[in-house]
């Protein structure tokens, strides 16, 4: 399980970078916020499942028909409750964006990486 977790943090912040620079040059082309991320995170995915397939989960036996869908699925359901829990905790706390970022991030990756072994890379 150490190792599967120290691959899940080091593939999602490999991802996350991905995304990072994505969005930013998008929006620095003159992208709308929430498209320059849609598209930094549709970049991030295949750096993110290959990844995580290859490394953090390598020992699964889950095939690709099964595991693919199932990964989307879950980064998916972190890329909105990424957005939906910053907004909520940005619009009706005071708290500053520094902290609920990272806040949320990290209850987001425990929630991704959780779905992603015990049901994305799952073999079942």
């Amino acid at each position: 399980m150490q190792a599967s977790l120290l691959g899940f943090v080091s593939i999602g912040a490999l991802a996350a970078g991905v995304h990072y620079v994505v969005a930013l040059l998008a929006h620095a082309l003159g992208w709308q916020p929430a498209n320059a991320n849609w598209l930094g995170f549709l970049l991030a995915f295949p750096v993110s499942y290959i990844g995580h397939r290859w490394w953090s989960f390598r020992g699964t036996l889950a095939n690709h028909r099964q595991a693919f869908p199932r990964f989307f699925a879950v980064a998916l359901l972190g890329f909105f409750a990424n957005q939906l829990l910053l907004w909520l905790a940005l619009t009706y706390t005071p708290l500053p964006f520094w902290l609920v970022l990272g806040v949320v991030m990290v209850l987001v990756a425990i929630s991704t990486w959780l779905l992603s072994r015990f049901w994305a890379f799952h073999h079942g």
